[in-house]
């Protein structure tokens, strides 16, 4: 028998942690280090811009987005202008983008014998079943 969907989710997503932490490792960086530096590579962001699109990302027990952003500062690779925008410094840039490649070889592991219409019809079948079942979640009555 097949495994059922709940067990290739978590299975892939441990997967996916675990090879994305031990290329952060080599950086001396974390995963959260890269969803901040992601989000300030497309653009700089005050403190509440910066939680609201690392936000879905983030669950209890992680670190502090300050704690994060302390370290970047530390780094060099992160600062913030007179108004608290946070932005990526150059050597934050460089460091992004070599992190980058890192990352895009590791989508391309698991992407690989997918076309990207595959890639782009599971994640639409992801996210209507994430969207079906919200409801549910929420008033688990309903099932």
């Amino acid at each position: 028998m097949e495994a059922p969907i709940g067990y290739w989710l978590k299975h892939l997503d441990r997967l996916i942690d675990a090879t994305a932490e031990r290329a952060f490792a080599e950086e001396q960086l974390t995963r959260r280090h890269w969803q901040v530096m992601d989000v300030l590579s497309q653009s700089a962001q005050d403190a509440a811009g910066l939680t609201a699109a690392i936000r879905p990302f983030w669950g209890p027990g992680a670190v502090t987005q300050d704690e994060i952003t302390g370290e970047l500062a530390a780094r060099g690779w992160l600062a913030q202008d007179d108004s608290g925008r946070y932005a990526l410094t150059r050597a934050g840039q460089a460091g992004h983008a070599a992190v980058a490649t890192k990352v895009q070889g590791i989508r391309s592991a698991f992407l690989a014998g997918m076309t990207e219409d595959d890639y782009l019809r599971t994640v639409q079948t992801l996210r209507r079943m994430a969207e079906n079942l919200e409801p549910a979640a929420q008033d688990y009555r309903q099932l």
